[in-house]
């Protein structure tokens, strides 16, 4: 692949209905170039957790998926809270979902881990009351 391809995606806050659906469509088009298998996992569970973060705490976000010959980014933008404490919140196991967040299966306090062990390069900016951004680069060779 020599030039890049990329697509972007709009994630609506409280939309479990639809949470994921960006992540499968990102994970059908790898299939489709025929990316390794292994790559397509990571991007997957990079791209599935902040999904969710975002169904579950913003309000919307843009996920920007981009892919060159070299490397996948996902770019995620919130419209959301923004997170206080960037390092208590990356700690396995921390969480601040809801009740009812935890009785659909989700607040394990994994996501944010999840993302930055799935992700080669990794980078998390928040500002309260502003939103998130996440930025995520996983290397294809």
């Amino acid at each position: 692949m020599s030039a890049s391809f990329s697509r972007s995606f709009t994630i609506e806050g409280r939309d479990f209905l639809n949470a994921g659906r960006a992540s499968t469509q990102i994970k059908t088009i790898l299939k489709e170039l025929s990316v390794d298998p292994a790559i397509i996992r990571r991007v997957a569970i990079a791209s599935y957790e902040a999904e969710m973060n975002v169904v579950m705490y913003a309000t919307r976000a843009k996920l920007k998926f981009t892919m060159s010959a070299s490397a996948i980014n996902l770019e995620i933008d919130d419209e959301g809270p923004g997170i206080p404490d960037i390092t208590l919140a990356m700690q396995e196991g921390y969480s601040t979902a809801t009740s009812q967040m935890r009785e659909l299966g989700f607040g394990a306090g994994m996501g944010l881990p999840n993302m930055k062990k799935n992700s080669d390069e990794f980078v998390i900016e928040s500002a309260v009351s502003k939103g998130t951004r996440l930025t995520m680069t996983i290397y294809i060779n």
